[in-house]
């Protein structure tokens, strides 16, 4: 009898299971072709989400014929679900500057709409578009950041900073800075592979309260490509008229269920260029797996590695530059680099309120060089001094983070704590050097190596730099649109330090607490206003403390050296405008510094550095991008600015001419800097785009005293820097063909100039390149994915 009980109910429940309709599938990015976890599937009031992997389940009673997805940062998309036992789909990224998703803001998924502070985005299609042979051509795109190239890979950073080497930017991998604070080096993004590159975040303005120390004029984060869903893979060839090659592989996929790689790199080669003594090559490769533990785990490990050696022609007199000789007047300086990085990242979500993340890092770093801009040299003798040297460290250390939503929607908690151990040697020694002098004696035509002087050493140490953090950020948000946050971290640096220059030895710490305030109101989907409060934090560099101090007798080798201090008060908004194809985002900020390090040019060329005085810093940045249909792309990214010596001393010489440059614009500070852009992609050739870049830079002072400009005429007949560059390519199935053309109307134009503060200090040049065509071909190859490929 009871089995007859029974039977209707089993039978009830077969017909139930029966009736349900399972819909599976994976949904990956339209550009990267990475997973997209996060995604939100529906259809008919029923809902899941996308798992780490891009994959899903939604279960209904009956099988819908079409999917809504969304997800933040992407366009929303419906499709139809079909016969197929998989429904796969890509989703496009979104071309609002309100709706991307950024990461370096708080080291976790947020819409750039949720960030209290001005931070922009470079995407994989940027990079697609631009095909650039340098990393420079991608940054110069972000408004507020100017890179200058220095040649073969070599530049100089500007982010609410003037032009030239400052150490005051932090540039990051994955979240992890690239570096360890102490070593800095402005020429950081040589050790950057192109290839491994999926996408750029900037933050403008400090950001030390969340990365620590150096984060002040703003913080680079390179995103590296994670394993495609699909398999992928490209080979090309990209080269110039002067002499360079590049080879450029890569290849991703998922081979295991819950296993990934991805591989990428390239070679490059320069020989007999535009500027005499400029060969190099590079060989650049990055790494990666990711493994799925479990849906709530991925656990990563990735590594790059950096093998770079380069002739450094440096910088040409008036005389060479203005008749387009552009030889070099050393032909024996170098840099040469190898760095290897190496991570173990675990992330893990707790539930869907928790997730804790773990990075270990391990840095092996060298770089050996003679550098041209350490040649010293008094005006009308025959004889010059420079120098060699080596700046090596390794590297060991952690990043800990845990992320909580205490009430769902309303109120975050981030915190972290780091460590970062990082024994480090200096070498550095003097290079006696004939110099041949010009007719009129005022100026070199070349420097020959004399004799190499190990012994008479210009820096010499070692030190073990221990750096601690531990940082805190909270946001609140009392009502749905608006969002309050307050951050703070702790920094300790600690070194111990032998000076086998003078034989002394000792402890050294630097320590601060960095807060930050920040507000962000959406007032609706397409506008929001912000504003923050943020104090940056920057000690000195090991290579400034310890060094022998020019023009000193008895001499003195070391340098007592504050670290550097800056406030910052800064608003802004974003808007979007005309059915969301025009979006305006404008940031004004006002920064000042206490105990900025400066170097100090004396009249042999050489440094002399100081931390003291105070300085400002103050401007307005600014991003227009038009769209009008899927064909047309035109944008506008500038700043206007003004980088002023509010209190510094030059000398407390009486007999010195200069005292003080109270009051006077820093040197290499141009008050605008633009960079423009419109893209054609006709519909009626597909596959095919056009493009023309404009960069601007205005007239700049060359030395401290602000006596002499760089205001040449470039394009258009504009002062300062005004260069044309044009882009093309056409892509056919997996065949790709592109043509740059950079500085299309050949002008004579300066990257950077610079001079001493005396009256008869002449001008060095570092010059750009001419006209330069660049041509390459690629082939991609992806994997058959859904009906979409």
């Amino acid at each position: 009898m009871k089995s007859l009980l029974i039977l209707p109910i089993l039978v009830g429940y077969g017909v139930t299971a029966l009736s349900q309709a399972v819909v599976t599938g994976k949904i990956i990015d339209q550009e990267t072709h990475e997973p997209i976890p996060g995604v939100t599937v529906a259809a008919g009031g029923h809902g899941t989400f996308t798992l780490a992997d891009g994959s899903f389940e939604l279960v209904m009673r009956n099988k819908p014929d079409t999917l809504e997805l969304r997800c933040i940062g992407y366009c929303t998309r419906k499709i139809s679900v079909g016969n197929e036992p998989l429904v796969m789909a890509t989703l496009a990224p979104a071309t609002t500057t309100m709706h991307e998703v950024v990461v370096t803001a708080s080291r976790d998924l947020q819409t750039r709409g949720e960030v209290a502070l001005a931070i922009d985005k470079v995407t994989i299609a940027d990079l697609n578009d631009t095909k650039p042979t340098l990393l420079a051509e991608m940054m110069n795109k972000v408004p507020g950041v100017l890179t200058l190239n220095y040649n073969n890979e070599q530049h100089g950073m500007s982010i609410r900073q003037p032009m030239g080497t400052n150490p005051y930017f932090l540039y990051l991998e994955d979240g992890i800075p690239m570096r360890p604070m102490g070593v800095f080096n402005h020429n950081a993004m040589i050790e950057m592979n192109l290839l491994a590159i999926s996408g750029i975040e900037v933050v403008k303005g400090p950001a030390s309260s969340f990365y620590g120390p150096e984060a002040v004029g703003g913080a680079i984060n390179f995103i590296t490509q994670r394993p495609t869903a699909i398999p992928t893979a490209r080979l090309g060839l990209q080269l110039d008229n002067f002499g360079y090659r590049r080879v450029q592989y890569s290849a991703g996929a998922t081979p295991l269920k819950k296993l990934g790689f991805f591989v990428g790199g390239f070679y490059a080669s320069q020989r007999d260029s535009w500027m005499t003594y400029s060969d190099y090559d590079k060989n650049a490769i990055n790494a990666r797996l990711d493994y799925l533990a479990t849906s709530d785990t991925r656990i990563t490990l990735a590594a790059a590695w950096n093998d770079y050696y380069s002739q450094t022609p440096g910088s040409v007199d008036s005389i060479a530059f203005y008749n387009r000789q552009y030889v070099s007047m050393s032909d024996f300086t170098y840099r040469e680099v190898k760095a290897l990085r190496i991570r173990l990242s675990t992330e893990h979500y707790w539930n869907d309120r928790n997730h804790t993340t773990l990075h270990i890092f391990y840095r092996d770093n060298t770089i050996g060089q003679n550098p041209s801009y350490a040649i010293r040299w008094n005006r009308g003798k025959p004889t010059a001094v420079g120098e060699i040297n080596d700046n090596s460290f390794q590297s060991g250390g952690f990043i800990a983070q845990h992320v909580s939503e205490i009430i769902p929607s309303r109120v975050k908690l981030i915190g972290g704590a780091s460590v970062d151990y990082s024994p480090n040697t200096y070498r550095a020694y003097r290079v006696d050097l004939a110099a041949q002098l010009r007719p009129d004696g005022q100026s070199v035509e070349k420097y020959t190596i004399v004799k190499e002087r190990p012994d008479v050493r210009i820096s010499d140490y070692d030190a073990t730099l221990v750096n601690s953090a531990v940082y805190v950020q909270g946001e609140v948000r009392p009502i749905e649109h608006l969002v309050f946050t307050l951050g703070g971290r702790y920094d300790n640096m600690t070194f111990e330090y032998d000076n086998l220059l003078d034989h002394s030895s000792g402890t050294k710490t630097y320590q601060k607490v960095t807060p930050k305030i920040g507000v962000v109101y959406s007032i609706n989907d397409g506008a929001g206003v912000y504003a923050n409060y943020s104090i940056g934090f920057a000690p000195p560099g090991l290579t400034s403390i310890f060094r022998r101090k020019p023009n000193t007798e008895p001499a003195e080798f070391y340098y007592e050296l504050e670290p550097a201090t800056f406030t910052n008060y800064e608003v802004g908004g974003w808007i979007s405008l005309l059915s969301n194809t025009l979006d305006v985002d404008v940031s004004l900020y006002r920064m000042t510094g206490r105990n900025e390090l400066l170097h100090v040019r004396q009249p042999d060329n050489s440094l002399d550095y100081q931390s003291a005085g105070r300085t400002t810093h103050e401007g307005i940045e600014y991003g227009i991008t038009y769209r009008p249909n899927a064909q047309w792309m035109m944008r506008l990214g500038a700043t206007n600015a003004i980088h002023r010596f509010d209190n510094f001393a030059l000398s407390t010489r009486p007999t010195d001419p200069v005292q003080n440059v109270n009051g006077m614009r820093m040197p290499a500070a141009p008050s605008w800097v633009a960079n423009a852009e419109a893209m054609y992609k006709p519909e009626w050739i597909k596959g095919l785009r056009v493009g023309v870049e404009w960069q601007r830079m205005s007239p700049w002072y060359e030395n401290q005293v602000n006596t002499f400009k760089y205001a040449d005429r470039g394009f258009l007949g504009m002062k300062g820097v005004s260069v044309l560059n044009l882009r093309a390519g056409y892509k056919w199935k997996g065949v790709e063909l592109f043509l740059n053309v950079m500085n299309a109307t050949d002008e004579l134009y300066a990257f950077y100039t610079t001079r001493g503060n005396s009256d008869g200090d002449r001008a060095t040049f570092t010059p750009a390149p001419p006209r330069t065509y660049v041509f390459g071909i690629q082939y991609n190859f992806l994997g058959k994915f859904g009906d979409e490929y």
